[in-house]
């Protein structure tokens, strides 16, 4: 066993205080849902708000508890929620109804099976943290591609295997990756082949946020003060924003080749 291993398992452990996190949101009242507290902070604009149209046509790929759907939704004209986890999207229909939100729509799917929907259907397709979830991913991206209209873009985070935090976990003979649900990570060549494999011209790479082995204390911290949290959050993305490597993952924005 490598010297260093308890001393590593241990703090990799210190990420279930995540989920305490959300428990503390919920007593504390900053919501009536067990949320992460990432979603009740606005430190920037969500990245790909932008390139969302008020008749733009989204769909939500993995939409988990709704948190993104709901804010995409104020700005486009309809938006498709997807996710197979009925918990998360009890919370989600909650929410739309008590922010009195119409023109979501949310519905249970296996993301291992072809989409239902009818070719180019969607001016953009949301797909947060998803891939690395799913066995059959070529087939996903492949429905994503049949599914954008022509000039549709894709807005796909998917996670960075090559930080030094996940490196030391594998020199210690940890399970590295950020969730022991990840069927895959990728690094940034790694990614970028199988988009453009896929089908897909990268019209923009980017950060999400420095990947620290302290994310557990720094959620649980979001679960107390939202107002240091916020303040964290901005500094961990102005470090990974010098150093891409070191990032969580990736942010990148896609459309069709021709």
């Amino acid at each position: 066993m490598h010297p260093l291993y308890p001393l590593i398992w241990l703090i990799k452990k210190t990420k279930a205080l995540s989920a305490v996190s959300m428990r503390l949101v919920k007593i504390t009242g900053k919501s009536k849902y067990a949320i992460h507290p990432k979603h009740l902070i606005v430190v920037e604009p969500l990245w790909y708000l932008a390139d969302i149209n008020k008749e733009d046509v989204v769909l939500d790929i993995g939409c988990n508890n709704g948190q993104h759907t709901l804010k995409t939704a104020v700005k486009c004209k309809k938006i498709i929620g997807l996710d197979y986890d009925r918990k998360q999207l009890i919370i989600a229909r909650n929410s739309a109804s008590d922010k009195n939100i119409k023109n979501v729509v949310f519905r249970q799917f296996n993301l291992e099976q072809k989409l239902k929907f009818k070719e180019q259907s969607f001016d953009k397709i949301i797909c947060l943290d998803v891939l690395e979830h799913i066995v059959r991913r070529n087939q996903l991206l492949a429905e994503i591609r049949r599914l954008l209209k022509p000039q549709g873009l894709a807005f796909v985070a998917i996670p960075n295997i090559n930080t030094s935090w996940k490196q030391l976990q594998k020199k210690v003979g940890l399970n590295y990756y950020a969730d022991p649900d990840h069927k895959i990570e990728y690094t940034v060549e790694e990614i970028k082949k199988v988009l453009l494999k896929a089908g897909f011209k990268i019209i923009s790479f980017k950060p999400v946020t420095y990947d620290s082995p302290w994310i557990g204390f720094i959620d649980l911290l979001g679960g107390l003060s939202l107002h240091l949290y916020a303040k964290i959050v901005l500094l961990k993305k102005a470090k990974a924003d010098q150093n891409i490597s070191e990032s969580t993952g990736f942010r990148i924005i896609i459309k069709k080749s021709p």
